[in-house]
């Protein structure tokens, strides 16, 4: 057992790299960050919920995303100025989330209940691809409007900070369903604007004082061990994902992410 100083849990030094693994091995498959439920084990197996876990949750990124940016970057498919201009709306969203998760989402009680709407919410967006009929993307490569974009960004950012998830994963509905952009073009940019993002989340959780002063900076040991065991479990995961029947990880992740859920809402 090792003492995790920053975030006062006692846990076996394996347990995080192997938890960001298999988490990101199988998220990874069917196109979500395994942070999504990174959050939950945190809070249910190592008994961790206060600002810091989700500032904790946001190393995770990273650690693991800079892989996937560089090779979008190689095969030359990474859109740089939508994922700036992402940024830019994202950025004060979120240090508007952390002073948010800092000062009134602190308490477990009330961060349940958002984990809670955040993995419904995510749930049954997986279900309803799933159900609904498979249909080519119709969207056309073109800059989208700026000021709406920064507005969605915005709130993207601070709900993505408030979780401890940097909000790729909400972006991504958001940019194909209104903006109407193609998928394959913007993976790229979401994944880069979430690893920015993650950036000034950190800083706003490590210099924003919460209530007592005190802030909520991550428990870099911790959130640096996730996100190894989560680097190498992303990269294993998309080289499997061909052989893995794709409609049924999503329907088993789509139970998990209800359930737990509605663990949260009943608890």
């Amino acid at each position: 057992m090792i003492h995790f100083a920053a975030s006062g849990i006692d846990t076996f030094l394996w347990l995080p790299p192997l938890a960001g693994f298999v988490l990101a091995f199988f998220c990874s498959m069917v196109g979500i960050s395994g942070a999504f439920l990174l959050m939950p084990f945190q809070m249910s197996v190592l008994g961790f919920a206060s600002p810091v876990a989700s500032a904790t949750n946001l190393v995770f990124n990273l650690v693991s995303i800079p892989g996937a940016v560089w090779r979008y970057q190689q095969e030359k498919r990474l859109w740089w100025r939508l994922a700036f201009i992402i940024t830019a709306g994202g950025a004060p969203g979120a240090w508007l989330g952390a002073w948010l998760r800092t000062h009134h989402l602190a308490a477990r009680e009330r961060f349940e209940i958002f984990v809670a709407l955040v993995l419904a919410y995510l749930g049954a967006r997986m279900l309803f691809d799933v159900l609904r009929p498979s249909s080519a993307s119709s969207g056309a490569l073109r800059d989208p409007p700026l000021w709406p974009l920064l507005a969605a960004s915005f709130t993207v950012g601070a709900i993505g900070t408030i979780y401890g998830i940097g909000g790729g994963s909400f972006m991504v509905p958001i940019l194909v369903g209104f903006f109407r952009l193609p998928v394959h073009a913007i993976a790229g940019a979401t994944l880069t604007a979430t690893f920015l993002t993650s950036l000034f989340a950190l800083a706003g959780y490590s210099l924003l004082p919460g209530p007592a002063g005190a802030t909520a900076a991550p428990d870099w040991l911790l959130g640096i061990l996730f996100g190894m065991g989560g680097l190498a479990g992303g990269y294993f995961g998309a080289r499997c994902q061909r052989h893995v029947p794709q409609k049924g990880l999503k329907l088993a992740l789509a139970a998990i992410l209800l359930g737990l859920a509605l663990r949260y809402l009943v608890a």
